[in-house]
């Protein structure tokens, strides 16, 4: 059995709204993570305890990403957020939500290069007692740029999903 702060990779979830999107994307990775018996069932506020509190280190590639990024007419992530609360729409950090069910809720962006969409779902037992969040990430690229930018961030993804549920797990989850 996997220890409860150690995110592992998992086959993407079936029962995603995003697995319709699985067959013909770019990018599809599922990392899970136990949760300890008390944790909340509440999606917001497990998305939030995921997505809202990156490690210094992610913010600074994000800074680097922007930079690069920006002077190619990408979206950089102050743009998303300023976008997103111009519109007064709801997002975690600066992740628009797309949809949220009571196990799931979905967080992305579209964008020229390409479009990517991430779930935070939670998976319980029949009797509600074992659960694991689960970080589904589905990728689909437009045209080159948007290959060129995930071949080069690829590694990058995969390390800043696992931080992120490490960091989740080691600040403590909501009851």
């Amino acid at each position: 059995m996997a220890s409860p702060t150690t995110p592992h990779a998992i086959s993407p979830p079936p029962e995603s709204a995003l697995a319709p999107d699985y067959a013909g994307a770019n990018l599809t990775d599922a990392y899970a993570i136990i949760l300890p018996q008390g944790t909340t069932r509440d999606i917001d506020s497990l998305a939030k305890a995921i997505l809202a509190h990156p490690a210094p280190w992610v913010g600074v590639l994000m800074r680097i990403r922007d930079a690069v990024m920006g002077m190619l007419g990408i979206k950089t992530a102050k743009q998303i957020r300023a976008a997103t609360s111009s519109q007064d729409r709801d997002r975690i950090d600066f992740f628009p939500v797309i949809s949220r069910s009571p196990h799931e809720l979905i967080v992305g962006e579209d964008d020229r290069h390409l479009d990517f969409r991430t779930s935070v779902l939670i998976r319980a037992d029949e009797h509600d007692a074992a659960a694991v969040a689960i970080v589904t990430t589905v990728v689909r690229c437009h045209n080159r740029l948007g290959r060129l930018y995930l071949a080069a961030i690829r590694p990058f993804h995969i390390v800043i999903v696992k931080a992120y549920l490490r960091r989740a797990a080691m600040r403590g989850w909501p009851a």
